[in-house]
Parts: C-alpha cells; sequence; structure tokens
C-alpha cells in the first residue's frame, strides 16, 4: 500500500527549506508541500505560548490539504509544540532537535571501550537552547562531554533578510559569537536550527580542518522514511514528486528567495 498524498514541512521562515530540498534528495517521490512563516519569523525570541498557537494553525492547513504527515522543520517550534500536536492529530509529527547525540557519539572509538570527551558547540535560537526539551537532550551527554549553548538569532535574520551572501557581514557575526571559544578545541558544532544549515561553508571557515559541523536534516528525513514505510504510505516508486513553496508572507521578494535557498 502507498500514498500520494503530500507530506508538509514548515518552519518558522525559510530556514526549513533546507529539509525541504533534503525530502526532494533522499525521497524524490514524495510530494512536499512547504510553508514558511516568514511574516511571524524569528520563532526563537517569541514565547513558547505563542510559538505553540502558530505551529497549530500552520498544521491545521496542512491537515486541510490532505497531508499524511507533517515535518516540524524548526527546533525553536519542535521545542514549544511537538508534544501537543501528537496529541491533538492522528498523522505522524515528526520534530526535530539539534543533533548532539552524533556529535558526542563522535569520541566513541569502535575499538576503545574508553569514550574520548567531546567539546561541543550547540548552536541554536534562544528558545531552543531554554526549552526543558534540549536541558533534557543535554543532559545524557554533558556528564563526559564538555558542551556549550550559543544562542545565534542573528544568523536568521540575515538569512530572511537574503543577505546570506554578503561573506563580510556573516564572516562578522559568526567571529561575534564564536570568538570566545578557542575554536582549535572544539570538536564538532552542531546547528541546532536549520536556517543555520545553509551557513555549513562558512562554519568551514571558522573551523579548523578535523572539527566537524553536525546538523539533523539528514537524520529526521530517514526517520520520516523510515515511518511512512511502517504506515505503507510511501509514495509509489514511479511517482514524480517536488516541493511546493508557499510562506505567509506574501512578497515577491520571500518568494524569490524561497526559490534560490531551495535550489542552492
Amino acid at each position: 500500500m502507498s500514498s500520494s498524498a503530500p507530506i508538509g514541512v514548515f518552519d518558522s521562515g525559510l530556514g526549513g527549506i533546507s529539509v525541504a530540498r533534503q525530502i526532494a534528495k533522499d525521497m524524490p517521490a514524495e510530494h512536499v508541500l512547504y510553508f514558511g512563516d516568514s511574516a511571524n519569523a524569528p520563532y526563537g525570541i517569541k514565547t513558547p505560548e505563542q510559538v505553540r498557537a502558530l505551529s497549530f494553525d500552520i498544521v491545521e492547513r496542512f491537515v486541510r490539504q490532505g497531508v499524511k504527515a507533517v515535518v516540524i522543520a524548526c527546533n525553536t517550534a519542535t521545542s514549544a509544540a511537538v508534544n501537543d500536536l501528537r496529541e491533538h492529530y492522528d498523522i505522524p509529527i515528526i520534530g526535530m532537535e539539534p543533533a548532539l547525540k552524533v556529535a558526542c557519539e563522535r569520541g566513541d572509538v569502535p575499538s576503545d571501550p574508553h569514550h574520548i570527551p567531546q567539546r561541543v558547540i550547540v548552536a541554536a535560537t534562544p528558545l531552543t537552547l531554554r526549552e526543558r526539551k534540549f536541558a533534557k537532550l543535554m543532559d545524557r551527554f554533558d556528564s563526559n562531554n564538555t558542551i556549550f549553548k550559543e544562542p545565534c538569532p542573528d544568523l536568521v535574520e540575515i538569512v530572511e533578510s537574503g543577505r546570506l551572501g554578503d561573506h563580510d557581514l556573516v564572516m562578522r557575526t559568526l567571529h561575534g559569537y564564536f570568538d570566545q571559544y578557542d575554536m582549535e578545541h572544539i570538536d564538532s558544532v552542531v546547528l541546532g536550527c536549520t536556517h543555520f544549515v545553509f551557513y555549513r561553508d562558512y562554519f568551514r571557515e571558522l573551523l579548523p580542518e578535523r572539527a566537524a559541523v553536525i546538523d539533523g536534516n539528514e537524520g529526521t528525513v530517514r526517520h520520516l522514511g523510515v515511518v511512512l514505510e511502517s504506515l505503507g504510505k510511501l509514495a509509489p516508486e514511479d511517482a514524480t514528486g517536488g516541493v511546493e513553496l508557499a510562506n505567509s508572507d506574501p512578497s515577491e521578494r520571500i518568494a524569490e528567495l524561497s526559490r534560490k535557498l531551495l535550489n542552492v
């Protein structure tokens, strides 16, 4: 049994396009409806209650469009709303969290029973780093690793304003956040916001070659595939998939920027 129904993917703005792009790459038969809430961005500085209300409005829109699953392509919205959304709707709701587990497991060497402690920076929005969900995640790994929380709200704004290509601005902003760390002794940076995935090459400039830049997009899409397969709801293999873009900000600037980010 298969399903040609679409998958709903949403974010506070344009960052989740990086997840929609990953779905298109890894699951090309699937039809994705992407909704960016740029009119209300950024979510990372709002209250959990505000983010929850916005998330419910978007998922309700998706349900009316007949989606078979929803991906919350936003760590902030996942933190604030995923549990409530799962209780309310009977379709799969796939959330995201910073890929801290992946970063810390780099210290596990198969041939050696001793874990090599990792020094990890988690770059995310202020709300993601404040929420209990992240605190519980961090509790699992901070006893034998050193984990630094770094809120980077300006990185969201740079993407939303279309200035991602301004190399000087981006590097100046990154240095403002990360010069406080001895980067030569950092093992990895976790990109805990889907907007930040677009900065991967910039982070590579900032970090020593041996350090990793880690995001949760591939793992999220892999999990989505497993869930849909278990329910018999993967699209037929011969289906023609694609990504349909929509945004709460109806301006042509946002529409053009969305298309550009999808095709980066």
